[in-house]
């Protein structure tokens, strides 16, 4: 919920902007990565910085991230 209230909240016009809020978002390809709930969980989104959207791809645990699926 911390996440959504924040991103629900945000006006982002890059990933430099958006790591004022998530320090540790890291971009892959075209999907920003959070990593959330203690650093237990990843949150993969596509972020529209132009229209102001944020799209959640997946919610995975760390060690269902790692195995690196959600890439395809």
């Amino acid at each position: 919920m911390n996440w959504y209230r924040i991103t629900k909240a945000a006006s982002w016009a890059s990933l430099v902007d958006l790591r004022r809020d998530f320090s540790h978002a890291d971009l892959v390809g075209r999907r920003t990565v959070f990593n959330v709930h203690g650093n237990n969980y990843r949150l993969i989104a596509r972020v529209n910085y132009l229209t102001q959207r944020v799209f959640i791809l997946d919610i995975l645990t760390h060690s269902e991230y790692s195995k690196g699926n959600w890439k395809t």
